[in-house]
């Protein structure tokens, strides 16, 4: 059997994990593959696909190609189409189909850290991760709401309504970050702040941390960020993003050559690939 070629595209992308992350999974899996990071500034993404990504079996996407790839592709799954966001790409019989595994990932990460969706959900901001975490949520019936920054506002709303219209059913609203009151049972930062290099910001007030029951941070670099440190002093339960890396990795080969994991190998590769990430920022 021939070697099999992989991606992950971005811009910049040098900081990823996905190489780590997916040849390891390859190597679980049995299979013959080849994985390796594509620096494709976004004037030059349509060239790329055109000369590049045809070619390959398969690729990952992250910033700031996610949604920027759509109108290159052949076709969406479902869960994508209605995300409007793509982060794995399937290439077969000259056909390249687009495919959304964040918010699959990030509802895997939870279960993994023993972390309940229920009570009353706050995302922290309204881009690409906020996104495809909010309509996991809405497609398991959780009610939940989004708090941003003023100058965000409208973009927010534009996403509430996005939701209703795919989801009727889904219970979600937005406010002011900055005017977040009461208890929180699950805060979700889906913002960049917290991110290396700026490792000493939060996204929110100690104050408002301190009222929140549990956190998920979507940033896994660094592996604890400012807002995971508080929330586990005030002895609520924290996760950061690593486990969502992986586990929306998984769910990549799932979709690629249908290869089904150990989730005891899938554990030790959270654990695995936070000591290299560790290694690499040190």
């Amino acid at each position: 059997m021939s070697t099999r070629h992989y991606a992950v595209i971005g811009h910049p992308i040098g900081h990823t994990m996905s190489p780590f992350i997916h040849k390891r999974l390859f190597e679980l899996s049995g299979i013959d593959a080849e994985y390796t990071w594509l620096d494709i500034p976004p004037e030059q993404l349509a060239a790329a696909y055109a000369d590049t990504l045809r070619g390959l079996d398969g690729y990952n996407i992250t910033i700031p190609h996610k949604q920027a790839i759509i109108p290159l592709l052949d076709a969406l799954d479902e869960r994508a189409q209605m995300v409007g966001s793509v982060n794995t790409v399937k290439n077969s019989g000259g056909k390249s189909t687009g495919f959304t595994t964040d918010g699959i990932g990030f509802a895997k990460a939870l279960e993994a850290a023993e972390i309940e969706p229920e009570g009353r959900i706050m995302i922290l901001g309204c881009g690409g991760a906020a996104r495809a975490i909010a309509f996991e949520l809405a497609q398991r019936g959780k009610p939940f709401e989004f708090a941003v920054h003023r100058r965000s506002v409208g973009r927010a709303g534009l996403l509430c309504l996005d939701i209703t219209r795919k989801i009727p059913d889904a219970q979600v609203s937005f406010g002011l970050m900055e005017q977040i009151i009461g208890t929180v049972d699950l805060l979700i930062n889906a913002t960049p702040v917290g991110m290396y290099p700026h490792v000493d910001e939060q996204p929110i007030h100690n104050c408002a941390i301190g009222r929140c029951g549990a956190v998920f941070d979507a940033i896994y670099n660094p592996l604890e960020t400012a807002l995971v440190k508080r929330a586990r002093a005030n002895g609520s339960k924290a996760e950061s993003g690593m486990s969502m890396l992986v586990w929306q990795a998984v769910a990549a080969h799932e979709i690629w050559d249908g290869s089904v994991y150990d989730p005891q190998d899938i554990r030790q590769l959270c654990r695995d690939a936070a000591d290299a990430l560790a290694g690499k920022t040190s």
